[in-house]
């Protein structure tokens, strides 16, 4: 499986604190709270995991080669994110 890093997803990494070891920790071992299946080029999953207690969400897709393209990194805000940080406020 290799990691590919879209340019928005390292940007934002670096503004959010987020290291690579972190997303790569939860594309494996999170959970997919919401997939876009319809997403194009390719599918693309919501995930959400635990690094060092802190919740973090991962948006990524992935290609036909099973390769992980990492889309964006960033920490759900209580004010959009239900206490489970899974399910999205109305």
């Amino acid at each position: 499986m290799n990691f590919i890093y879209r340019v928005h997803a390292i940007e934002r990494m670096f503004q959010r604190e987020i290291s690579e070891e972190a997303v790569e920790q939860i594309v494996v071992k999170g959970k997919v709270i919401e997939s876009y299946e319809n997403d194009k080029p390719y599918p693309s999953f919501l995930a959400l995991g635990f690094h060092r207690d802190r919740a973090i969400h991962i948006v990524y897709a992935k290609d036909e080669n099973s390769d992980i393209i990492i889309i964006t990194a960033y920490e759900p805000s209580p004010e959009k994110w239900e206490k489970d940080m899974k399910t999205r406020r109305v």
